[in-house]
């Protein structure tokens, strides 16, 4: 079954706002069995979007479209829905009196112009918005099912998924579109590929087939296995051992099959340890606490972070010692361990991290260029420094710095 998406709104084709909304929506479609083949940004234009309304409606099972509900002109979603299967709008007055009883609830009174909200075309069944005032509407035009959504992600995911469950699921049976994705660190893109490539070659060949794709993302590399299966068990029994299979081939760099973001993978081993960390940083400004601690239940294992920007800083501080500062420079492997130590001494947790680097786009040099980041992971007895070039601008810097960071500890922790 094959899905058109229809993101309206001038806004969004400008640098001050993102469509997400088709991420959810392709989310929730592939469940179920439909695959996404195109996604359209339209501006508030009637004419384009009934355009693009018309090229959907030849070959796609399902046209979802968000956006362009409101009560202004510019709102032209049901306009253009009309035209194209022309169909006379009607103002539905049970919506009217649902919009004005809305406002009332907070003590104001509505416009007239929101009656526009209330223009449905002939023959649409209504999808109730709990959180808004402008209702959702479901069309059927030949073999076609046509959603109309509101644009607000607070509003349109609830509709979505009362439409998924009450309309859409059961006409897919059980079928779907399953995937797995392996997360890796510490290798190339061409690397990863060489490696699984003569594992996932044939996967298309089977009987329940398999296409990969593998993206390269800041810090990390991910292979996406999809199948397109009669039920979720159907699909398990061929991604499971194609799992098993890249996992054996890609080894340790493999450091999550199961959707995990690297920083809970850590924690858990810290949990399970029974291990507490705290970590000292100079140019990730932060990031890798933040990290931690955006996993929840991340208190049973960050004890503290310290940001020791200056050299200053890293003396009183940490503890770290001037002098050595002064031999081998701020940005070195002795100062990483030493902030490290430095740090899960004060804290009292066997664990400590200590990252130190030049994060740019200024202050490199022949020696330490941009993208130089020193890394000391102390654990117990045992210690891990390594220093990195990293490559990018500042933010993929810093993201590199904790990512390296975190997989050093993973690593020693395993």
């Amino acid at each position: 079954m094959h899905a058109c998406i229809v993101a309206v709104g001038s806004e969004m084709l400008t640098p001050f706002r993102v469509d997400t909304n088709s991420l959810v929506i392709t989310e929730r479609l592939n469940a179920i069995g439909f695959e996404v083949r195109l996604k359209a940004i339209v501006g508030d234009e009637v004419d384009e979007l009934a355009d693009v309304l018309r090229g959907a409606l030849g070959w796609a099972d399902l046209i979802v479209m968000t956006g362009g509900l409101g009560p202004t002109q510019d709102d032209i979603t049901r306009d253009a829905v009309a035209r194209v299967l022309q169909l006379p709008l009607d103002v539905n007055e049970a919506i009217v009196d649902r919009i004005r009883e809305r406002f009332a609830r907070r003590g104001l009174t509505m416009s007239d112009i929101n009656r526009r909200q209330a223009m449905v075309p002939r023959g649409a069944a209504l999808v109730d918005n709990a959180n808004g005032t402008a209702p959702g509407l479901w069309l059927e035009h030949g073999s076609t099912a046509i959603v109309l959504l509101p644009g607000p992600p607070r509003e349109m995911a609830p509709m979505l998924d009362a439409l998924v469950r009450d309309r859409l699921a059961p006409r897919s049976g059980g079928a779907g579109v399953f995937r797995r994705v392996l997360k890796i660190t510490g290798r190339t893109e061409s690397d990863v590929d060489a490696c699984a490539q003569p594992i996932y070659g044939g996967w298309l060949e089977q009987p329940v087939p398999i296409s990969t794709t593998i993206l390269a993302v800041t810090g990390q590399i991910e292979l996406h296995l999809t199948a397109r299966a009669a039920s979720r068990a159907e699909a398990d029994a061929v991604l499971e051992p194609a799992v098993r299979q890249l996992q054996s081939a890609l080894g340790d760099t493999v450091y999550s099959v199961d959707g995990r973001a690297l920083e809970a993978v850590v924690g858990d081993l810290l949990r399970a340890k029974q291990l507490t960390i705290a970590v000292a940083e100079s140019c990730t400004g932060g990031l890798l606490a933040s990290r931690l601690t955006d996993v929840p239940g991340s208190s049973d294992y960050v004890e503290r972070g310290a940001v020791c920007y200056s050299n200053r800083a890293k003396v009183e501080w940490l503890g770290v010692p001037a002098p050595l500062i002064a031999e081998h420079g701020a940005v070195s492997e002795p100062v990483a361990r030493a902030m490290a130590d430095g740090v899960r001494t004060r804290a009292g947790t066997p664990v400590g991290i200590g990252v130190t680097g030049i994060a740019g786009p200024g202050g490199g040099t022949a020696q330490k260029p941009v993208g130089t980041v020193a890394i000391a992971v102390l654990a117990g007895d045992v210690e891990r420094v390594r220093t990195f070039q990293f490559i990018g601008g500042r933010e993929p810097v810093k993201f590199q710095a904790t990512q390296a960071a975190l997989n050093m500890l993973r690593l020693m922790l395993k």
